[in-house]
């Protein structure tokens, strides 16, 4: 039933993905590197996205990235507590690393197709290039 379900909706969640990222132009964002206890990385697969990917979304112009990234952990995977919390690498999108993340999926959702846990030495085939990118870039604060 939610594979069906998934069918039908991807259409209108990759449109109306175009259509808020072309409003979004120049907007603010945040990702997280979600860390486990057991320091596997958390991915997202979103229904209007291609890949694997951190998750993350828009931030407020004045809200604290660490504060929007855990709000996006709230909304995306269903984080329900976490240990220590900070900025990794600034830019365009800010990324923040999140340890000892807990959380319980949502059993569906509008924005994320699925979710899974990867070993940071064995990352998953078809992982976005930009979250590549960013593992590599904050591999030494990990």
């Amino acid at each position: 039933m939610s594979s069906l379900l998934d069918r039908l909706l991807r259409p209108l969640a990759n449109a109306a993905y175009r259509i808020v990222r072309r409003r979004a132009r120049g907007r603010l964002g945040v990702h997280a590197i979600a860390l486990t206890p057991e320091r596997r990385v958390i991915l997202v697969k979103l229904r209007y996205a291609r890949g694997w990917r951190l998750p993350g979304g828009g931030r407020r112009e004045h809200e604290d990235p660490c504060e929007a990234g855990l709000r996006e952990l709230r909304e995306e995977i269903g984080m329900t507590s976490h240990g220590k919390a900070g900025l990794a690498l600034r830019g365009d999108d800010e990324l923040i690393l999140v340890r000892d993340v807990q959380y319980r999926p949502r059993r569906w959702s509008w924005e994320v197709q699925d979710l899974m846990e990867a070993e940071l030495d064995d990352l998953p085939p078809g992982l976005s290039p930009i979250s590549q990118r960013w593992l590599l870039a904050a591999r030494g604060s990990i």
